[in-house]
């Protein structure tokens, strides 16, 4: 056995299999593409989902990769076991419909034998009780003992209909130290003994929905191998926490919490966790993951608060995770150099979620020091599981967190009803994404040969491969339906790197398609969906394809200012600037960066300035074919959540913008015509959003803008120039007014006061002012009140006013009032309820409403009544 660190083994497992024939490829984003039926890649095969279904051509009938990978569905057992992660790496060799059985298991043989040099004695093998091809190939081909070849039911991959197989397991044994010590101790046993390094899936069986199960034409091979697992192995660690690939970061985390790693259980549970999590967010954020309360969001936001909550179970206090990201960027810093390139954004996302979450804690905190301090009044030692699981879904409180609290005041939480809580949710959620989720339709495209598909701006002409309909391939599409269409050669842009697609017409000799838009399927093919406007289209036709050219001049115009956008706000605002998102049609562009804070009006107007003096410049618009390797030493910007494939087209505006980009823009950018920003705002954690528009919109903006402000300028009887000084006049005539009104209202108050003194009565020694008055609304009565209770010095005040369909009452009461029995609020619950409203207060002062102010007499008088009642 070889010792080789996490890069080392990385890069074998690669090599070797390129040299049988593989093409390697590099990790597809964590975010999954075309694919809304995955939050986030799990698996080694997930990206190549359409190439297992034999519905679509992959780019080689052999593949491999080391696939970054994210499960959170048994995330509470992370730290507590060797061996669960929420991100790992899974190595994979895959076949599809190209070699089978004998080539897997023969090939995973020799690179575990020969090229790592694992112990031939020390593995064993699983199958399904039923394959004995498999067995067969393991004991008389490649010399495995009958008895470390051990049959087991489970070892069958499937995931409802559709494509499916028995598969087979290599399983090291660690040695008796390693395991429970039970007699009975074996392959499939849960002790940590005999480790399952690599899983070997044989698709050989289509299973449809009733459970039967028929042999696929072409077998595909599915393998995944944990990186972390296989690196435990070379490197003679009990665990993959302390391999190179995630021992770093313990070390890092113990030197800040004070603590030492192998001392306490306790503490190595938090540091695996916090080593674990901050592996996958940091690689989460880097692939384009921003923390949300939804979605792959969420997933995010929650590893980030788990951490955080370990952090506090060390004793650490302060926010720490953004340290952990340099840590996380350095053992990646090989295989994943993107990390380190977008570090600075990565850390600043993490220090603003971390302490947005530290502010959430202390709110948390106090809510349950508040329950606690509730259920020890009652006498009560359980927190109820509703409230334990509010806790955990509001403030992002783990309920191991709720229950160490708990358990400090000798309390415990309702695990029981926290679960069946946490259980509703998931139901709920399950259901709103059922109910929402648009699931990718791919039809069968194996009989095409995507390469031999071309796109062409230039082409008019075309022939009709493919008719579809739902998903579904078609003899022939007719007037009025919906269809999409595939062509041997297209000039329409399909959507991509956030533009919109082109439409156009497909007009064959005898039918006409409208084509609303093009889109591109996961293997390159471009589809045109769009409606048959009249006749008859079927596959065969001759047809002739026009783009809506003034539409795509559009889009381009402002595809190319996005890329002049995005150059200025990184000029203005910072290299930490990245897109992170955009909208490019022919109206309007929208564009998404990471920023920090919102951008100022100055700020905004610099960098429209330079993107406008980018258009006058006229500068000549480039692009350029290239490796990726080639387009990075250039200095060509990439972006977000965008998977490119080994040659790439650069977009270059001369030295001030080069960016990777298969979108459509213009030969100059002159041709943008103007820029204008329209709006800017947050969207969310760290982004910002500018909308714009150029060329006919910008024009079209301008000319609305004009509109205004000479409607503005009728209005006040101004020209467009003197506005803002006839404005500056109006405002300080209205305030002038304002204040006459306020003066005119005072006096009419005093006469209304005066008015209501006379008319004063007298209960039990008690002087008693009601009366209707006028006010605009509760604050007017309530300092109509104010006056008559002043004025009377002692006694009670009860006003009513009708203001619109409404009525509202005010009581008042002075102290020695309050003293003899009187209590406001009493009073105005009564006249509230006779005027079909409500209300209440203190003894001194209380306000109500009501809907019906036909009954305001009546409610008045109610009052004298009561306040009879009342004095002692």
């Amino acid at each position: 056995m070889i010792v080789l660190t996490g890069n080392e083994l990385r890069k074998k497992f690669l090599q070797f299999f390129a040299s049988k024939d593989h093409l390697v490829l590099p990790s597809a984003s964590l975010i999954p593409e075309n694919d809304p039926t995955l939050l986030l890649i799990g698996a080694g095969m997930a990206p190549f989902k359409p190439f297992f279904t034999g519905k679509m051509k992959p780019p080689h009938p052999r593949i491999a990769t080391c696939q970054k990978c994210v499960r959170t569905g048994d995330i509470e057992n992370v730290g507590r076991t060797a061996r669960h992660h929420t991100f790992f790496e899974m190595l994979g060799n895959f076949s599809f419909g190209d070699y089978f059985k004998r080539e897997a298991i023969t090939w995973a043989w020799e690179f575990i034998t020969e090229h790592l040099n694992l112990p031939k004695d020390k593995l064993w093998i699983t199958i399904h009780t039923e394959d004995d091809e498999a067995f067969e190939i393991w004991h008389k081909e490649v010399g495995v003992p009958a008895d470390r070849i051990v049959r087991l039911e489970d070892n069958f991959w499937e995931i409802g209909p559709g494509p499916c197989g028995p598969c087979s397991e290599i399983h090291i044994d660690l040695g008796e130290q390693r395991g429970c010590g039970k007699p009975d101790c074996r392959v499939g046993c849960s002790c940590d003994r005999y480790l399952e390094i690599w899983n070997l899936v044989f698709t050989q069986y289509d299973r449809d929905e009733e459970g039967n199960y028929t042999p696929l034409a072409k077998k595909n091979i599915d393998t995944g191998a944990g990186l972390e697992r296989i690196a435990s192995v070379l490197q003679n660690k009990r665990s993959n926490f302390e391999t190179d690939l995630l021992f770093p970061i313990i070390e890092h985390t113990a030197k800040v919490a004070g603590v030492t790693y192998g001392e306490a259980a306790k503490t190595d549970v938090s540091l695996k966790v916090i080593a674990d999590h901050g592996r996958s967010l940091t690689i989460m954020i880097a692939d384009g993951v921003l923390p949300s309360n939804e979605g792959r969001g969420y997933v995010l936001r929650r590893i980030l608060r788990r951490a955080v909550r370990h952090g506090r179970l060390l004793g650490i206090e302060k926010p720490f995770l953004v340290d952990i990201v340099d840590v996380v960027a350095n053992i990646f810093a090989e295989p994943y150099p993107e990390i380190n390139d977008k570090k600075a954004y990565i850390k600043k996302v993490v220090q603003l979620e971390e302490e947005r979450f530290n502010a959430t804690l202390v709110q948390g905190m106090e809510l349950l020091n508040n329950h606690i301090r509730a259920l020890k009044e009652s006498g009560k030692t359980v927190l109820d599981g509703a409230t334990g699981f509010k806790l955990y879904d509001t403030f992002g409180f783990p309920w191991e967190l709720t229950q160490e609290i708990l358990a400090e005041h000798d309390m415990e939480l309702d695990k029981a009803g926290f679960d069946q809580a946490m259980d509703e949710q998931r139901q709920r959620a399950r259901a709103a994404r059922q109910e929402n989720e648009e699931r990718v339709i791919i039809p069968d495209l194996s009989g095409l040969v995507a390469e031999e598909l071309k796109y062409d701006p230039q082409a008019e002409s075309a022939k009709v491969v493919l008719v579809l309909q739902d998903g579904k391939v078609v003899e022939a599409a007719h007037d009025g339906q919906e269809v999409a269409l595939i062509l041997d050669v297209t000039p329409f842009y399909a959507e991509g790197g956030g533009q919109v697609g082109d439409s156009g017409t497909i007009t064959a000799q005898y039918g006409k398609i409208q084509v609303a838009t093009a889109r591109k399927l996961p293997d390159g093919t471009i589809y045109h969906v769009g409606s048959v406007t009249e006749g008859i289209i079927k596959p065969g036709d001759t047809v002739k394809v026009a783009v809506d050219a003034a539409r795509r001049r559009d889009a381009s115009r402002n595809h190319t200012a996005t890329h002049l956008l995005h150059a200025a706000l990184k000029k203005v605002l910072g290299e930490h600037v990245n897109q992170a998102g955009s909208y490019v049609g022919p109206d309007r562009l929208r564009f998404d960066f990471s920023h920090f804070a919102p951008v100022t009006a100055e700020q905004l107007a610099e960098v429209e300035n330079i993107v406008n003096e980018v258009i006058l410049r006229n500068i000549a618009v480039g692009r350029i074919e290239t490796t990726q390797e080639m387009a990075r030493e250039m200095g060509a910007t990439a972006l977000f959540g965008e998977k490119y494939g080994e040659r790439v087209s650069v977009v270059i505006i001369d030295d001030f913008s080069k960016e990777l980009c298969g979108g459509t823009h213009v030969s100059s950018t002159a041709e943008i015509g103007q820029f204008k920003i329209v709006s800017e705002t947050g969207i969310g954690s760290g982004i910002r959003r500018i909308e714009a528009v150029t060329g006919h919109a910008a024009l079209d903006y301008i000319r609305s803008r004009e509109e205004l402000l000479q409607a503005a300028a009728l209005a006040l009887k101004s020209r467009p120039e003197d506005l803002v000084g006839r404005i500056d006049g109006v405002l300080a005539r209205v305030k002038d007014l304002e204040k006459e009104l306020a003066a005119l209202k005072t006096k009419l108050a005093k006469f209304a006061v005066e008015d209501l003194l006379t008319n004063k009565a007298e209960i039990n020694g008690v002087a008693l002012v009601v009366g209707q008055v006028e006010a605009a609304d509760m604050d007017d009565l309530r300092s109509t009140a104010d006056l008559v209770r002043d004025r009377l010095r002692s006694g009670v005040v009860a006003l009513g006013a009708v203001t619109g369909e409404k009525v509202n009452f005010v009581v008042m009461a002075t102290a020695d009032a309050v003293a003899k029995g009187v209590h406001a609020g009493n009073i105005i619950k009564e006249m509230a309820k006779v005027a079909g409203g409500g209300g209440g207060g203190r003894p001194d002062m209380a306000q109500a409403g009501g809907k019906q102010p036909d009954k305001l007499a009546d409610a008045l008088r109610i009052a004298q009544e009561i306040m009879g009642r009342q004095i002692k």
